[in-house]
């Protein structure tokens, strides 16, 4: 049976890649100042544009991806006669995953047999993206879909996630962090170090003082990083491209690794990151 990848745009993989491989990525909406998008890879509002409208004080607000949405993809390719795997984003940051449940089980009462398996994977952003990268690989390499499912169940809390934020501001909106933490942060040019953990939460780990410190500190995590030759390292950013070829170059000089990807953080993520976040995705032993 033919097999169909599904992801949802808060992988944050590039256009060109999900053009390339035929990735279905089902988009996430969004709104600005009561416009709706949806995140659709900056093509109906460029990234800059986006990180613009953050810089200039408003503040975007994201929605979940509808049951609705769900079904008629998935009862797409159920009809074109493929088996679907959904790899989605993580339950502990959206209701999203739950509906594409609600969505697969409709379905299946009114298509019995109807083969679609859904994967929390945990992750967010190119954590996320990391998963279906590898999971298309397995896929262009003739994989069986059990074979498939398995590596993902296998490894998915292999992802490891860090990002740091150049403003609290977004995170104390976002109901991270206090307002009185959030002041005394910035006074103090804290920047904070987040991952994400088993549970695919988002997680403060350390505050250091200043951008280069902050980023010294996304370095520093390579010591976690499980055969760096045979992997892809991905590095996203929001809206601060030179910081994030800067870090490549950096990542370079510490592992020898496969490949080094450089693109956007989405609308999504970015609505509670704010610009000029920095996001380091490779696969350890654990997270």
């Amino acid at each position: 049976m033919k097999i169909k990848i599904i992801t949802d745009s808060c992988c944050d993989l590039s256009y060109d890649y999900i053009k390339e491989n035929k990735l279905e990525v089902i988009p996430f909406p969004y709104s600005i100042d009561g416009n709706e998008y949806v995140d659709d890879f900056g093509k109906s509002l460029s990234y800059s544009d986006f990180y613009n409208e953050l810089r200039s004080g408003r503040m975007p607000s994201t929605s979940q991806i509808s049951v609705y949405t769900f079904e008629k993809i998935f009862k797409h390719y159920v009809s074109e006669g493929y088996s679907v795997i959904y790899l989605g984003f993580s339950s502990a940051l959206s209701q999203t995953f739950n509906n594409s449940i609600t969505a697969r089980n409709t379905i299946q009462e009114e298509i019995p047999g109807a083969d679609i398996t859904l994967i929390d994977t945990k992750s967010a952003s190119v954590g996320l993206g990391a998963i279906v990268f590898y999971a298309n690989e397995l896929l262009k390499q003739g994989k069986t879909k059990n074979e498939i499912i398995n590596w993902v169940e296998e490894n998915k809390l292999k992802s490891n996630h860090w990002f740091i934020i150049d403003s609290l501001d977004h995170l104390k909106r976002g109901g991270r962090i206090s307002a009185a933490s959030a002041a005394v942060g910035t006074i103090l040019d804290v920047k904070p170090i987040l991952n994400l953990d088993d549970e695919g939460r988002l997680n403060v780990v350390q505050k250091v003082r200043g951008r280069k410190k902050s980023i010294k500190a996304l370095l520093d995590v390579l010591q976690y990083i499980k055969e760096p030759q045979e992997q892809t390292l991905f590095i996203n950013h929001g809206d601060c491209m030179k910081e994030a070829e800067q870090l490549r170059e950096l990542v370079l000089k510490e592992v020898n690794v496969k490949d080094v990807v450089i693109n956007y953080v989405g609308p999504i993520i970015g609505s509670h990151t704010g610009p000029n976040m920095l996001c380091m995705v490779f696969m350890g032993e654990k997270r």
